[in-house]
């Protein structure tokens, strides 16, 4: 059986899926200016980045947290 994690590991593992979530909502609004005209880049680029951002926000974290899950007992 394995060990438990420490509270410090727990507790910086929730910070890193926390600034994940956030920089992806970033990434989308970034993406939302672009695609609206107000940051002069193409389109296609705005797109990208929302895609990238979504991506993010949603599966990044998951994946993480699923990855750092306890062992069922």
């Amino acid at each position: 059986m394995a060990d438990p994690v420490s509270e410090k590991i727990a507790r910086n593992r929730w910070l890193v899926i926390s600034l994940l979530r956030m920089a992806g909502v970033a990434v989308v609004v970034i993406g939302l200016l672009v695609v609206s005209g107000t940051i002069p880049l193409p389109p296609a680029a705005g797109y990208v980045l929302l895609a990238i951002g979504l991506l993010d926000t949603f599966l990044v974290p998951q994946l993480l947290a699923r990855k750092w899950r306890s062992p069922r007992p």
